[in-house]
């Protein structure tokens, strides 16, 4: 069928159009039919995906016109009857549907005067069907296009309105020709089709049946494999037609450089990525990857996967992701590069013993030399745990990589032994400071304040007194800052910003210096956890995994965002006959203060100015007073990794005097915060009257976690245990509460008592400890005084609720059940390792929701069931900023964290951390 012609025609009336559909493609069309004078009436989409609207009802909701938005339109084939009043309510001339994944009834298609027309992107009647644009480049077609038809009742056959068609050339995949053509020609001709309808010059064309074919939606698995047996053009075409999305697939037999594993079977999945075909008349060296199927084995080498096909057509393959992790295909064997074949000595055999007997404590089976780490249950602690034994063994520094990249005891005891012949080399500063032989190490960090690029004493001269948590001795004694050591070092980061070389250098090289400070963490990270340890009472191995892992990851993330801060061009109206640009910048605010609590303290000091820095600003940071350590550590760390003078200062301190002299300093123009709410509101109003300066507030929580009972149960006792008692409780995304259904409540409870009956207390230090000190002896004071009062109030304590008897603020993890809404300990947050209980039924999902709403915190939640649709309920309704389903804890780097109401406002991670650190200015220009 030829293209209908588009005529760029003004339309002659305005139509009263609804839009049904989804996506920034709906998005655009709505902005076209606005501009062609057209009167959108209403907006039709789907729900929000957590706190996120599709960008048609963003778009809809902005322009003050109706958005609806349903989970679906009918029930058992049959259209809502809500729904249809609802949509005959704005009384449209026509429907227009750009993208939509609803299934849209026929009372609702053609219930307007002109009906409903529809966007495909093919030329129909070919590919009918949801995956069309990967079925163009599959057949091979030459051709690309797009059609707007009309709607009936079957799969893409109404008659056609317009069609256009583009050239498909041999390099296309899915992405280039959907955004060359299919996404912006396709919007405009949605656009015009809606002129052409109020022009009374749309046509209603029949689709022939002559050449139609209806293709599968490329949404199973089964429809991603490839079939070898076909030629080289048809295996690119293939692939280039999954590229995007979800990948052509197949397995292969494990093996190693030297050829296939023999005995193991087909069950390594790999996808294929970026194909093209390959122009060399030269045979390329390199490793060879032997695929089923394929008569001659595959080429490893510099620019990727060579295939030559059963008909000798060669095509390369750039990039693989084998078994869910996406590479370079170059680099397939990469995780084998380590593999060696050595002759021990009589040491090195006993040291292969001993590190046998280590993964036989941790795995509980017999190892043998092809035993898998993985495969045999372990997981991401015992990797560090791992590391940490073997160092004790043997002083070997192992990396957590070595031990994903070497997954069999044969491979890592080589790489092990490898790396004990070779040596490394390490850089000191000097400072006043403390040195310490703990942990099987030696351990050193300043006890001075930093300040402009140097450690100094407080002008007081006053100090603060450092107590170890697990035996209640005094560690050091830190200078503490008064209200003019803050000044000083405000004065040293405004400096630093006005005038430094911080401003100076370009964004690219901001954020090289921020990732070679990443590396000095890396390279001190069992250092940097240790003394988290002794200051803090964090377990050992969850500070390196966590406390420090995560700082880590952090620095790089954000260091990858230095220099992708961009701002945009914006079209405005000329000053005619002038004419105007308009433009806006991302700009750093300036001096940022940022007060860090004591759970996480080199973590929440990352979290915070990981993208304070990024952004450009200089800072001014108090840590907590009871736990300054890492931080003046880590300002060590920022002067080796040649971070300028004044860009970072570190000025431990109290509450009331130093902090409150970074809130009040007119001079500091955002404050970053994490801590309880009633000093975050007191730090808000010394903001507001200082200056104005802005502020950003990560505050209590009291987080409910609510258990249905279709569960996966023993995930949901892990996780309940893991939500409450993570890090001694000392966590602000704990779960403040538990809401067990009322039918797995006795079991639930049973089995949680058992396993925290198992749940080993002791010396943080020690590696098979999991649960270590309280941080500090008044917040375990807090914490008896707490369950002192659900008792009176009439709670059941089941278990726990005292101090152990031991030296050092230990608190056994503590269990309460038969809570009620109105007690006190069901209300207001605990912070500390205290499970409260509470029965619901599941009969009442209203109920449930209101008594997890009912609280002035929202900082976080989670669920726990079977149920998708009750699980994305719960995820609109429940009132907090992270929502976590069948999982808890689960944070990282580049999800943005934050929370509602009085647990504040502002987030830390993500890209949406950015914001909190940068002003937009706008620029206009007249020429």
């Amino acid at each position: 069928m030829p293209p209908v012609s588009i005529t760029d025609e003004a339309p002659k009336k305005s139509l009263r159009v609804a839009i049904i559909g989804q996506s920034t493609f709906a998005a655009e069309v709505f902005k076209l039919l606005q501009r062609d004078g057209h009167e959108v009436v209403g907006v039709f989409t789907v729900l929000d995906k957590g706190n996120r609207e599709d960008p048609l009802a963003t778009i809809a909701a902005q322009n003050g016109k109706p958005v609806y938005k349903y989970k679906t339109w009918r029930i058992k084939g049959k259209v809502i009857p809500e729904i249809l009043e609802q949509y005959k309510s704005v009384n449209a001339d026509i429907n227009v549907l750009p993208f939509c994944t609803q299934f849209i009834p026929m009372e609702i298609i053609t219930h307007p005067q002109y009906e409903s027309i529809c966007y495909h992107p093919s030329i129909l009647p070919r590919h009918r069907g949801a995956s069309s644009i990967n079925w163009t480049l599959i057949e091979g077609d030459t051709t690309c296009g797009l059609s707007i038809f009309w709607a009936d009742d079957g799969l893409d056959t109404g008659p056609i309105l317009l069609q256009k068609s583009f050239p498909v050339t041999i390099d296309d995949n899915v992405d280039t020709i959907y955004n060359k053509y299919l996404y912006p020609e396709g919007i405009k001709a949605l656009a015009e089709s809606v002129n052409m309808v109020a022009n009374d010059t749309a046509p209603k064309i029949k689709q022939t049946e002559d050449g139609a074919t209806y293709d599968p939606a490329l949404f199973k698995p089964e429809t991603h494999q490839i079939d070898w047996s076909k030629g080289g053009i048809a295996l690119h075409n293939f692939i280039r037609g999954l590229d995007s999305s979800p990948g052509a697939t197949t397995l292969i037999h494990a093996q190693t450089r030297d050829g296939v594993v023999e005995g193991s079977e087909p069950n390594v999945e790999i996808k294929f990525f970026g194909s093209s075909l390959w122009e060399g008349e030269y045979e390329t060296a390199g490793d060879k990857l032997v695929i089923p199927g394929l008569g001659k084995a595959a080429v490893i080498h510099e620019a990727g996967l060579l295939i030559t096909a059963n008909d000798g057509v060669k095509l390369n393959v750039q990039r693989l992701k084998v078994n869910g992790k996406m590479i370079n295909a170059q680099n397939f064997f990469k995780a084998n590069d380590n593999k060696v074949t050595l002759e021990l000595t009589a040491e090195e055999k006993q040291f292969v013993e001993n590190a046998r007997d280590i993964w036989k404590a941790i795995l509980r089976i017999d190892i043998e030399e092809e035993t898998d780490f993985f495969e045999s249950g372990a997981g991401s602690m015992d990797v560090v745990r791992l590391v940490e034994e073997i160092k004790d063994l043997a002083n070997i520094e192992l990396q957590n990589e070595d031990i994903y990249m070497n997954t069999t005891f044969g491979d890592f005891f080589n790489a092990a032994i490898t790396k004990a012949r070779g040596g490394s080399n390490k850089k000191e500063i000097e400072y006043e400071g403390v040195e310490l032989d703990v942990n099987k190490m030696k351990v050193k960090f300043p006890t001075q304040l930093f300040i402009n690029g140097e450690f100094v004493n407080s002008e007081s001269g006053k100090t603060l007194t450092i107590v170890n948590p697990s035996d209640e001795s005094v560690i050091c004694k830190v200078q503490s800052a008064s209200a003019t050591d803050v000044d000083r070092a405000v004065l040293a980061a405004k400096k630093a910003f006005d005038d430094g070389e911080w401003t100076k250098i370009s964004a690219r090289e901001r954020g090289q210096l921020l990732f070679k400070l990443a590396d000095l963490m890396e390279q001190h990270k069992e250092e940097l956890a240790t003394i988290e340890s002794i200051d803090s009472g964090a377990v050992y191995t969850l500070a390196l995994k966590t406390h420090i892992g995560m700082s880590i990851e952090t620095w790089r993330y954000f260091a990858g965002w230095c220099d992708k801060i961009q701002g945009s061009t914006i079209p405005i109206n000329h000053a005619r006959p002038n004419r105007n640009l308009t433009m806006t910048k991302r700009e750093p605010i300036g001096v940022c203060a940022l007060i860090t609590p004591w759970n996480y303290p080199l973590m929440m000091l990352s979290w915070k100015m990981a993208a304070c820095l990024a952004a450009g600003n200089t800072v001014v940071m108090k840590p907590a007073a009871v736990c300054p350590l890492t931080a003046l550590k880590f300002a060590e760390l920022a002067v080796l990794a040649g971070i300028p003078a004044g860009v970072i200062n570190i000025v431990p301190g109290s509450g009331p005097g130093a902090g409150q002299a970074l809130a009040d300093h007119p001079l500091v123009r955002k404050l970053g915060f994490t801590g309880s709410t009633p000093i975050g509101q007191t730090i808000m109003k010394s903001c507001a009257v200082s200056n104005m300066k802005k502020v950003s507030l990560e505050l209590g929580g009291k987080s409910p976690l609510i258990i249905f009972e279709d569960c996966d149960l023993d995930k949901a006792i892990r996780n309940g245990m893991g939500s409450v008692f993570f890090n001694k409780g000392e966590n602000c995304i704990a779960a403040g509460r538990l809401f067990v259904e009322e039918r797995i409540h006795d079991e639930f409870l049973r089995r949680v008592v058992e396993e925290t009956k198992k749940i080993s207390i002791g010396d943080p230090l020690h590696r098979g400890t999991s649960h270590g000190p309280q941080n500090h002896k008044a917040h375990m004071d807090k914490l008896i005084d707490y369950c002192e009062r659900g008792v009176k109030e009439g709670a059941k304590l089941v278990y726990g609720g005292k101090r152990v008897d031991r030296k050092g603020y230990f608190f056994m993890p503590t269990i309460f059940t038969d809570v009620t809404d109105d007690m006190y300990i069901a209300k207001e947050e605990s912070f500390g390792p205290i499970m409260i209980i509470s029965k619901f039924s599941s009969k009442n999902l209203d109920d449930v929701v209101r008594r997890a709403n009912s609280t002035e915190y929202g900082l976080a939640s989670g669920v726990f069931t079977r149920d998708i649709s009750r699980a994305l309920q719960l995820t609109d309704r429940i009132e907090a900023g992270t929502v976590f389903v069948n999982t808890y804890n689960k944070t990282d780097v580049a999800a943005p964290f934050g929370g509602f109401k009085q647990s504040g406002f502002g987030k830390d991670l993500g890209q949406e951390a950015l914001n909190e650190y940068l002003k937009t200015k706008c620029v206009t220009i007249e020429y």
